[in-house]
């Protein structure tokens, strides 16, 4: 090959390898705690194709479902210290690191799924998140749960009464602690991937989650009694590493905030259709369950946690919540 032929030759096979450079999408990691047929799965895969849309195809995200990369409270600790890239996750363990969040977790504030989306879509939630950078942390929107209900291996849970003494799983949150000591039981914090192993054992009786967590968990095969107390409305977060956000430009700003509202709304989606048909799945696959919950009983006997929860978080602050119009 003549010496001219030689090096066009050589640029353009640099320039291709260039190319090729320039067009390899940045990867990123994304942990969450269930499988990926769970809501969070759904919310992870709306993320997932929404970010690679908006951003034709520069981002891709590495799901790491059923809790790979550890338990909720170590993951947020991983995105934080920039370690991982993303997580999706329950409040429970967020207010632990950001404390403001710990008011979404009083029992019984929100009357419906649509005073709290309405709550959490508005000026309050928007509030809550712009909380996050000054803990390390940048959440890019809410996710859902649902509501969650009371699963245990002794006996049906229909008053306070009935809650005494059992040792139930919570997540390691001061405010689900403080609330299910007042009603009599022993909570028990603890991170989900030690739950399952701990209920077949029975060193724990039971635990409590919406019944999105209790299908895809199939906690029906180590839990008899269902109760729906839907005592606590459960949202989600994504959550992202500060070095990451901080990295991108404005317009991929946006695209990571248009990926968060579509995994919201995958997730949403979820909840809503496993509610409509998941107690009776769970019926289907041997568990009782009780529906005659009396929950005002609940909210009386939890009158000093009540009183707990204002000097932390303020009573004007709950009261915003729990009065406001949607």
């Amino acid at each position: 090959m003549k010496p001219i032929r030689l090096a066009t030759a050589l640029v353009l096979a640099l320039g291709a390898s260039t190319f090729a450079l320039a067009q390899s999408p940045t990867v990123l990691k994304m942990g969450y705690a269930l499988s990926p047929d769970s809501h969070y799965g759904a919310g992870a895969k709306a993320f997932a194709e929404k970010l690679a849309e908006l951003t034709n195809g520069r981002y891709q995200i590495q799901q790491f479902p059923n809790s790979a990369l550890g338990g909720e409270r170590e993951t947020i600790e991983q995105v934080q210290l920039g370690t991982l890239d993303l997580v999706s996750v329950s409040t429970g363990p967020v207010s632990n690191f950001v404390p403001e969040v710990g008011i979404t977790d009083i029992p019984f504030l929100f009357k419906s799924p649509e005073h709290a989306r309405a709550v959490l879509d508005g000026p309050i939630g928007a509030d809550i998140l712009a909380k996050f950078p000054s803990h390390g942390l940048v959440a890019l929107g809410w996710g859902e749960q649902g509501f969650r209900d009371l699963t245990n291996s002794k006996r049906q849970v229909a008053t306070p009464d009935d809650l005494k003494g059992l040792k139930i799983r919570t997540m390691e949150n001061p405010v689900h602690i403080e609330a299910f000591k007042v009603l009599g039981a022993l909570p028990t914090p603890m991170a989900w991937p030690e739950v399952i192993p701990a209920l077949q054992q029975h060193t724990i009786d039971g635990q409590e989650n919406p019944i999105s967590v209790i299908v895809s968990a199939k906690l029906s095969q180590v839990q008899k009694y269902l109760s729906l107390t839907r005592h606590v409305y459960s949202p989600t977060l994504f959550l992202m590493a500060p070095k990451d956000w901080e990295a991108l430009s404005a317009a991929d700003k946006k695209a990571f905030l248009g990926a968060a509202e579509a995994g919201k709304v995958a997730m949403r989606k979820f909840v809503d259709d496993v509610e409509q048909k998941g107690v009776a799945e769970l019926r289907k696959q041997g568990m009782q369950v009780d529906t005659e919950v009396d929950a005002t009983k609940f909210q009386a006997q939890l009158g000093p946690a009540y009183a707990q929860y204002a000097k932390k978080f303020g009573q004007a602050n709950i009261d915003k919540i729990r009065n406001f119009k949607y």
